[in-house]
């Protein structure tokens, strides 16, 4: 994916910042390049930078900038707003903040695509895999906090209780996570720094699998680490969706009025520990099923 042809960034008409250069922001912005290439944009006109090059870079003057990563949103998110914006694989509560820091809404010209999923498909999901659930357990830590009212409203909406727990900056998270466990069916992971992080994964896995309760994860890694389940969007769906917002600016038309999440998706099951809990699930089945669900609402 490095390896691409990238135009040098003052002669391109796309620029794509990325935070860093790790895999999945590469391969992010490597399908947002094929996928404009594809649509008829010569690879020429895309330029790639990382947030550290770009600073370096002085005035640079694309048609598009694209942020891949929370990072580098915050970064051009303070640059200059005559430039159309669009934010992409970052969570939607990285997102909100950037609003708020910046001032700038969502717009023709500033816009965004998540990397997270819309709780509407992931308790769909938890409806088709569990339906014998009813109590939805889930963790809030100060950077998903602001989500909990569109939850809350998700759940309701298909006849399911919320069973929260909030912990505060600099709290540990097992007094929460315990109450929570005593009280759900079922623990839906919501990305955030403090709760989820590669320090206390494993603690909260071994917890939730002691309790008898299934952990559902947002990642592919974490159904690996030991989440029953996830639903999820690889990098690549994301950056070709980014690609479909970018054609809107390129072709003279604004960018969508609201931010999206992400359009394509997989489910990812692990078998051992779904075994081990008294649950089969087949991700396939699952997968097609919640295809058809969306397809038909």
């Amino acid at each position: 994916m490095a390896a691409l042809p990238w135009a040098h960034a003052g002669e391109a008409a796309v620029l794509v910042v990325v935070s860093e250069r790790s895999a999945s922001y590469l391969e992010a912005a490597a399908a947002l390049a094929a996928e404009l290439e594809r649509a008829g944009l010569p690879r020429a006109d895309v330029a790639l930078m990382t947030s550290s090059e770009f600073s370096a870079a002085g005035t640079v003057a694309p048609r598009l900038l694209v942020a891949v990563g929370t990072g580098a949103a915050n970064l051009l998110a303070s640059k200059d707003s005559r430039i159309p914006l669009i934010a992409t694989l970052l969570p939607a509560s990285s997102f909100e903040q950037i609003v708020l820091a910046t001032g700038r809404k969502p717009s023709a010209t500033f816009s965004a695509v998540f990397l997270n999923q819309p709780f509407s498909r992931q308790l769909d999901l938890i409806r088709l895999a569990l339906p014998d659930a009813r109590r939805v357990g889930v963790l809030w830590g100060p950077d998903s906090l602001t989500q909990a009212p569109a939850l809350q409203v998700a759940t309701q909406a298909r006849g399911l209780q919320l069973v929260a727990g909030v912990v505060g900056p600099g709290e540990p998270a097992y007094p929460a996570l315990q109450k929570v466990l005593e009280d759900a069916d079922l623990l839906l992971a919501v990305a955030n720094p403090q709760l989820y992080n590669s320090a206390s994964i494993q603690n909260i896995l071994l917890s939730s699998y002691r309790s008898k309760v299934p952990f559902i994860g947002f990642s592919p890694s974490y159904v690996q680490a030991g989440a029953v389940f996830a639903v999820y969007s690889t990098p690549a769906m994301v950056g070709r969706q980014t690609a479909v917002m970018a054609r809107s600016i390129l072709q003279g038309r604004g960018l969508p009025a609201l931010p999206q999440y992400p359009q394509d998706f997989n489910v990812s099951v692990n078998d051992q520990v779904a075994r081990s809990l008294g649950l089969k699930l087949d991700a396939g089945l699952l997968n097609e099923r919640l295809r058809q669900m969306e397809r038909s609402q």
